[in-house]
């Protein structure tokens, strides 16, 4: 199976991939333990079917893996590397909705009867994942309602990420969104270095690069991170917590009642 060639949005750096997912060589026929949370949850059973369908894929560092008002033909399951899910307007506005990794799923929509994007989805942070067809999806889960529920338990969790989202957006200050959001990318990454650029920061928060620059170098003076270029490194993750005075922590309860409770490597 081979996937859609997939088109970068072009408000979006240069960079942007254009190529289409592609399974990783160095894993053709190989068979490997799961890190993906999600899958890992599954039914014995629901994942045993699951699996004849997944195929590995990489996801490289701004791969558009949806663009708005296109199909969604496939769903992928993060194993590393983070992925922004991000809400587009005209005149190339746009804003991150959501953070999927390990943690979760993309094209998680199709389940609820629309298989057509109204969000863009970009890999954020490279990594790699598993790849299914979204047709083989739904197939799956018409035949199977213990796999339906484990995926809609996943799209109720993002639900409750992205209404925290929006309440930050609309109420706490840069500093506590940026605190905010590194602690979200922390727990998907396994590493204390984020490669991430201010420019990238800003288009994800939806604001100007000069205030998301004061806000990191607010952060940097209390000795909760240090910036570099093209790199951030968490120092204190207890103390970006305190900064995000209390924009945190919400939606991760939530994921952890549905899920597990230690599913993040980070330590807090």
């Amino acid at each position: 199976m081979t996937g859609p060639i997939v088109r970068a949005s072009p408000g979006l750096d240069a960079t942007m991939a254009t190529s289409a997912l592609r399974p990783r060589d160095s894993d053709k026929g190989k068979q490997q333990p799961y890190r993906n949370v999600l899958l890992r949850s599954l039914p014995e059973a629901d994942l045993k079917e699951l699996a004849k369908h997944l195929q590995p894929v990489a996801l490289t560092r701004r791969l558009a893996l949806e663009t708005p008002g296109a199909a969604i033909s496939n769903v992928v399951f993060p194993e590393s590397g983070v992925v922004s899910i991000l809400a587009r307007a005209p005149r190339d506005r746009r804003i991150e909705v959501g953070l999927v990794g390990f943690d979760g799923m993309t094209g998680f929509t199709a389940l609820l009867g629309d298989n057509i994007a109204i969000n863009e989805t970009i890999v954020q942070v490279a990594g790699d994942g598993w790849r299914i067809s979204t047709a083989a999806l739904l197939q799956l889960t018409r035949g199977s309602p213990t796999l339906l529920s484990a995926l809609l338990r996943y799209v109720h969790a993002f639900m409750a990420q992205s209404m925290q989202t929006a309440l930050a957006n609309g109420s706490a200050k840069l500093e506590e969104r940026v605190a905010r959001w590194l602690l979200m990318s922390h727990d998907r990454v396994h590493s204390d270095e984020l490669a991430l650029t201010h420019d990238f920061l800003a288009q994800m928060l939806g604001v100007r690069r000069a205030g998301v620059t004061i806000a990191l170098q607010i952060l940097e003076s209390k000795r909760l991170i240090r910036a570099r270029r093209s790199l951030i490194t968490i120092l204190d993750r207890a103390g970006l917590k305190r900064q995000a005075n209390g924009s945190y922590g919400a939606a991760e309860t939530v994921y952890d009642r549905l899920f597990r409770p230690d599913w993040r490597t980070a330590a807090d």
